[in-house]
């Protein structure tokens, strides 16, 4: 079953928590911020393989609202790759077809940083190949809260209102989560896209984020594609089965 929704491209939605950049730094005796920079090679080389393999819109987990606890200096190098990465990737983006849109909240981020992300979302706004999400002072409880508070002030809740009160909160809406990967050995969703994965099929991996690569891409869709996905119901041969009377009641009549 593939993800629609307004605006995003046709395919499977795929979520990535980017894991294990700190741990496969001080693996090899180099600062963590190391990892976080081998990380962005890791978002280049999905980014373009996505398309190839059926995906439709890859959203990425890049800094949550938890990570504001991490060490000041960590935070501002965190922020000033961001901003580095999106300067230097906007114009690759658009010419590949990628339309990149940035959610969670703007407001405690720095100024460069909001300034690169809102070029970065302009110069790719016309890209219809593969929908980039990234999310960046991201937390889904808190915006599921948020959208709570709208919805209840504003209109009788219904599971498609209060999509639309959520993608409002969130700074950006998105398809229901097809698959969904997290590197680096962990087993969470670390507060990721709870409402948007909840028949997510989830992919665990215990490479590190800065190792993962096109292949790795393609196992976990491979491996979904493996999976039966049933949404609460019945496989349809179960179904066909109960409609069979038992012999010894067909005997009994």
């Amino acid at each position: 079953m593939q993800s629609t929704f307004e605006g995003a491209p046709r395919g499977l939605h795929v979520a990535i928590i980017m894991d294990g950049n700190g741990r496969w730094a001080l693996a090899r005796g180099l600062p963590r911020t190391a990892g976080h920079r081998a990380g962005a090679d890791a978002v280049r080389r999905v980014v373009e393989v996505s398309p190839n393999l059926g995906i439709g819109t890859l959203t990425l987990f890049a800094f949550s609202s938890d990570n504001w606890k991490r060490p000041p200096t960590e935070v501002r190098i965190l922020m000033s790759l961001f901003a580095e990465f999106l300067r230097a990737e906007a114009a690759a983006l658009a010419e590949n077809g990628v339309r990149l849109s940035v959610i969670g909240r703007r407001d405690r981020l720095p100024a460069r940083v909001v300034t690169a992300i809102t070029a970065a979302e302009a110069r790719t706004a016309e890209g219809l190949r593969l929908a980039l999400r990234v999310a960046v002072d991201y937390s889904s409880r808190d915006a599921i809260v948020s959208a709570a508070r709208r919805i209840a002030l504003r209109e009788s809740p219904t599971r498609e209102g209060f999509a639309r009160r959520l993608a409002e909160a969130q700074g950006g809406g998105g398809p229901d989560v097809d698959l969904l990967i997290r590197t680096g050995g962990e087993q969470r969703l670390s507060d990721f896209l709870l409402w948007e994965s909840a028949y997510a099929e989830l992919f665990f991996t215990g490479r590190m984020w800065p190792d993962f690569g096109g292949s790795d891409l393609s196992d976990a869709v491979a491996e979904f594609q493996r999976r039966e996905r049933r949404f609460g119901a019945v496989p349809a041969g179960a179904v066909a089965a109960a409609g069979r009377a038992d012999p010894s009641e067909r005997r009994a009549g």
